[in-house]
């Protein structure tokens, strides 16, 4: 019998009432899982009297905090759809997406009033909107019980906008039926009796969604407003957190945050990647600070997060036995609730080892792209295999490995270079933090090999080296032609905004490619 995301906590109530569910960092703003209950039910009898119910799509805009969580598990016990606002972003991609999905309510932190109020002025649809750190007067009394909503798989539980940093903004509808199998697949694969899970990148992503699965545990979340490394670092030690989800950006800013190796992380279980690639050399450089916890995710807002898994046990033996080195470079194997396949063009099957698009045929995928059609027409393909977007290949022993986003190819001079490639070598330089490989516009090449490379604070690299490092391990026509010192620009969470970089050299042209 399917279950539904609320029903998950419901268990974690069961289990364990009298324990913390959502905490700060410091210990303080507590809540219990018998406390948070309380909320969720108060949260879903108000918006059943404001006229909410099954499928009503209602926004929670705030920064990441305790009495935020149950506040989201309200929305959800109401039967109404999540619409997951992230609370970095510009406040007109909140009103596309508000407008996209026809939000009925906002509830938002006090923090973000004005960008309430603007969104209010602009969203014709919403009705309501609830300040959720002073919700007294519009919560349910105390003790307030709501009847779990209709079960149906495909009722769509959250909206997640994506696109905004590639292309046109899409809202994905994400069914309970997809939630359900993501959580069966992280306890699965992430067995853990009492979990404790540091939660510090915005909650409308991956680390949020990681919530879940905890929850069903009975187990504790103690919640960063933000990521900060020393107090990351400070609060693994002084919480004994088990599990954490950063994206290699943020991993990379505790690497070089001195407290790495001062802080006692012994009891970290799983220190979890996901979201882009990394680079091994960081990547060998994390498993010698935080020790046999590395593990590794593959998935999209479109396949939530578990359509692969390189756990820590397939690292530590990828590190110690060198034939076994590659598969660092890899995302995994399919999970256990996803089968994962190369296809070429026509969406023909390639041989092992040969690259193609990266598809998936799972129930962790989404219910389709809201009020786009077309859109969610273009990644369905024969057969229930959903088009990922991105390319890689699979090795002998089902290892999966990314190479890039399709939209991300550079073609240069008639050769294709991928940009991940790249990247990785650039990467592995002691000097570089970060760096983004693109296409620049180039009278003879078509495109030239471009790499945007941001230095660690007061360390110093050439281009010269850079691009001698590049043609060393991967030839002259894959190397860059010119390197550029420069901060990249990035996304609410971190992420490297490849396509602002691309169109502001490519800016007044008329070929793009």
């Amino acid at each position: 019998m399917p279950m539904q995301v609320i029903e998950f906590f419901d268990r974690g109530v069961l289990i364990n009432p009298d324990g913390i569910a959502f905490v700060r960092p410091d210990g303080t703003e507590a809540l219990t899982y018998a406390e948070a209950d309380d909320i969720t039910h108060r949260v879903a009898a108000a918006l059943h009297r404001d006229g909410m119910g099954q499928g009503t799509p209602v926004a929670v805009l705030s920064a990441n905090a305790p009495h935020l969580f149950p506040i989201v598990l309200g929305v959800l016990r109401a039967g109404c759809a999540w619409v997951a606002l992230n609370a970095r972003a510009r406040p007109q991609d909140l009103i596309g997406l508000l407008r996209l999905v026809g939000a009925r309510a906002l509830l938002h932190s006090d923090e973000l009033a004005e960008v309430a109020d603007r969104i209010r002025g602009e969203v014709e649809t919403l009705g309501r909107a609830v300040p959720i750190d002073r919700p007294e007067g519009w919560l349910a009394p105390p003790g307030t019980r709501v009847p779990l909503p209709p079960l149906d798989p495909e009722a769509v539980a959250g909206y997640f906008g994506t696109g905004g940093t590639t292309g046109r903004p899409k809202a994905v509808e994400v069914p309970n039926r997809a939630f359900e199998t993501m959580i069966h697949a992280f306890n699965a694969h992430l067995p853990e009796h009492d979990p404790v899970h540091l939660v510090a990148a915005p909650m409308t992503h991956a680390a949020g969604t990681l919530v879940f699965p905890v929850l069903a545990a009975g187990g504790r979340n103690i919640v960063h407003d933000g990521v900060a490394p020393g107090e990351i670092l400070e609060s693994i030690e002084r919480n004994a957190v088990t599990r954490l989800f950063l994206p290699p950006t943020a991993i990379y800013a505790l690497l070089d945050h001195p407290d790495a190796t001062r802080r006692d992380l012994s009891s970290l279980r799983y220190f979890l990647y996901g979201a882009a690639p990394m680079s091994v050399t960081k990547l060998e450089e994390a498993m010698e600070v935080f020790g046999p916890v590395m593990a590794q995710f593959y998935g999209q807002t479109e396949l939530p997060m578990m359509c692969t898994f390189l756990g820590p046990g397939e690292h530590a033996a990828a590190l110690a036995e060198p034939r076994l080195r590659g598969r660092l470079a890899s995302c995994g194997r399919p999970t256990l609730v996803a089968n994962v396949a190369i296809v070429d063009d026509e969406n023909a099957p390639v041989p092992t080892g040969e690259r193609g698009e990266i598809v998936v045929r799972s129930s962790l995928r989404m219910k389709g792209y809201h009020r786009a059609a077309d859109q969610t027409a273009g990644v369905r393909l024969p057969g229930d295999w959903l088009a990922t977007g991105d390319v890689g290949h699979l090795d002998a022993d089902g290892y999966l490995y990314i190479v890039d986003r399709k939209r991300d190819l550079i073609i240069s001079g008639g050769f294709n270079v991928f940009p991940s490639e790249v990247e990785q070598v650039i990467l592995g330089h002691p000097a570089v933090r970060d760096c983004a490989v693109i296409g620049l516009p180039d009278d003879k090449w078509g495109e030239r090999v471009t790499a945007v490379v941001e230095l660690k604070a007061g360390a110093n690299a050439d281009q010269a080296e850079l691009i001698a490092a590049c043609k060393d391990r991967l030839g002259g026509v894959k190397a860059p032609k010119e390197v550029i010192f420069r901060e990249l620009p990035r996304s609410p969470v971190g992420k490297v905004l490849k396509r602002e970089l691309r169109d502001a050299y490519w800016r007044g042209r008329e070929r793009k490619v």
